[in-house]
């Protein structure tokens, strides 16, 4: 087994904090929260640890009495400039992109799949650059490190746009440097019953990682950004699905099955890192401890514009404190 030291502590190791979330799926209202963290908290560094894109393009379509939408099963019509912006920022704080358009090209978005995927991931795309030009803007001089990655529900065109500042950073398939940890981010997980864009099988998940891991110095503490928990960890349990993706039920009560990733699981037997900071699954909010290193998700509640985190407060090469919060 491949220990990282943890015998170089002295009394003056400096204490920093971290601040850990995932899975906000397209929610302006959690990417707000993520930002204003570090401020709240008291972080040194922010963490996003993937899925940060939504799901559904909210057409606004031109009228001659304003911009008329259908919105959470209800229509809208913004009569003016500021009903207009008060309307895109209402679909944007549910995780959603609000996308102006004249009739002729809304029908063709109905009448064209092919159309309608090139739109959607064209505006999602100026949504997470959007994104990280606001992070650089709040984080400029402030001494906060910020560490963006995608997660299995985002395109792999979004790794361009994360790559688009100078402040935040991707750690995903590589090593960056955070004062004396390292960090090691993997976007990509198991294959899943929904097909999402970057999933793969556990042994080519296993090597993925392993490549990168063994650029790490052993002498240094590691934390690992691993979008997909590790299997049998209780931080994988999610509603066991059919084939036609029904949710299985007993009793009356949804049945919950482990799916996380084996892959996962063994790396971090092996290397245990001093942390490990999941996301994916947003029933299973938790910590439990892998052998020596402490595996965290913080669950997912982005529908109700609730950003769920972890804080984790480190001290050289321990962790001295972590909790779950809400806000």
């Amino acid at each position: 087994m491949w220990l990282f030291n943890r015998k170089q502590r002295t009394s003056n190791d400096e204490t920093v904090r971290l601040f850990y979330s995932s899975d906000i799926h397209g929610s302006e209202r959690c990417w707000l929260k993520f930002l204003n963290a570090a401020q709240f908290y008291g972080a040194q560094a922010l963490v996003m640890g993937g899925d940060l894109t939504g799901k559904m393009l909210v057409p606004l379509v031109e009228t001659p009495h304003g911009y008329r939408a259908s919105f959470l099963g209800q229509e809208a019509l913004a009569r003016d400039d500021a009903e207009l912006t008060t309307l895109e920022k209402n679909i944007r704080f549910n995780g959603f992109y609000p996308y102006r358009c004249a009739p002729d090209e809304y029908h063709r978005l109905e009448a064209e799949p092919g159309y309608l995927d090139q739109v959607f991931r064209r505006v999602m795309i100026d949504a997470v650059r959007r994104w990280i030009a606001l992070a650089e803007e709040r984080l400029a001089g402030s001494n906060v490190a910020c560490f963006v990655m995608a997660g299995n529900d985002d395109e792999p065109a979004l790794d361009d746009a994360l790559r688009s500042g100078s402040v935040v950073r991707n750690p995903d398939g590589c090593v960056l440097e955070w004062g004396r940890y390292q960090i090691l981010g993997e976007s990509w997980v198991p294959p899943t019953p929904w097909r999402s864009p970057r999933e793969m099988g556990e042994a080519d998940l296993e090597r993925r990682i392993r490549v990168v891991a063994d650029r790490l110095d052993r002498d240094r503490p590691a934390i690992f950004v691993l979008h997909s928990p590790p299997y049998r960890s209780t931080l994988d349990d999610a509603p066991k699905v059919r084939d036609d993706l029904t949710v299985v039920t007993e009793g009356g009560q949804v049945v919950m099955a482990p799916v996380g990733s084996t892959a996962v699981r063994r790396v971090i037997e092996e290397f245990q890192p001093l942390l490990a900071l999941h996301g994916h699954i947003h029933e299973s909010r938790g910590a439990v401890r892998i052998g020596r290193t402490l595996c965290i998700n913080p669950g997912s509640a982005y529908g109700e514009g609730v950003l769920h985190g972890a804080l984790i407060t480190l001290e050289g090469d321990r962790i001295r404190a972590h909790q779950l919060v809400s806000g």
